[in-house]
């Protein structure tokens, strides 16, 4: 383990231009609960909820047909406003402020990465921290939808103030998809961290990588690789790697 470290460092110094690409388990350890892992949002059952699946109460349709339950959902499970990031985040900062091109691209809508400082964030998943109306689009403040007393909250135009986040039947942001696609294809690093490769499209980003060095941090195998062959592989804890750069 010391020696692949000291590998990583000697990347990380090495590449000016450098690109981490993130998924739940980047959250996990600031008590995130992941998607797909045994205590997972998706395996946490609520008597509530029960009879849907977890992707159609994250869909358009839920939101469209069954707003009510959509935003009960929501507020329940999206609420990320008191969790603060972790050691991850603020180092994935400090090497950015080092002066590195350090691109953050992350599948997460936690807005954890530009808390911890960092600011080349695309977010091909939206936010929590953007809310607007789906009719006349004027926006709204970033606990909006949190606060609000109204079970579905209502812009003073009649429609429905949404968060900014790509829900399940949406497509990607077309500003972030652009801007992530852009930094893979000018990096020389690629770190793949905390994802299971199986969201699409998204999980697609590797075929824009131009680079030469891959690593991937993750808890588990990664079984969606394909003809990618990292060049360093850790299967553990991400804080037990990121405090010792």
């Amino acid at each position: 383990m010391k020696e692949k470290i000291e590998r990583l460092k000697e990347l990380i110094d090495k590449c000016q231009h450098i690109v981490f690409f993130g998924g739940a388990g980047v959250s996990t350890e600031s008590g995130i609960p992941d998607f797909r892992s045994k205590d997972g949002l998706y395996n946490q059952h609520d008597v509530r909820f029960d009879k849907y699946t977890p992707e159609y109460l994250l869909s358009h349709s839920c939101l469209i047909n069954e707003p009510e339950v959509f935003f009960e959902f929501y507020r329940q499970k999206m609420d990320t406003r008191d969790i603060q990031p972790n050691i991850t985040h603020y180092k994935l900062a400090e090497i950015e402020n080092s002066g590195k091109d350090l691109a953050v691209v992350t599948q997460n809508i936690d807005g954890l990465h530009q808390r911890a400082g960092s600011s080349q964030v695309y977010e091909v998943h939206g936010t929590t921290f953007r809310n607007y109306c789906s009719r006349c689009k004027k926006e709204y403040p970033a606990d909006y939808i949190f606060v609000s007393t109204e079970k579905v909250p209502k812009c003073e135009c009649g429609g429905i103030i949404r968060p900014d986040v790509t829900l399940y039947g949406e497509t990607l942001p077309e500003e972030a998809w652009s801007g992530a696609k852009n930094a893979l294809r000018r990096a020389e690093l690629l770190i793949v961290a905390g994802t299971s490769l199986s969201v699409y499209p998204a999980a697609s980003m590797l075929d824009y990588f131009g680079g030469t060095h891959l690593v991937v941090i993750n808890r588990d195998p990664l079984p969606n690789m394909g003809y990618y062959k990292p060049e360093l592989e850790f299967y553990c804890s991400m804080g037990d790697i990121f405090s010792q750069l």
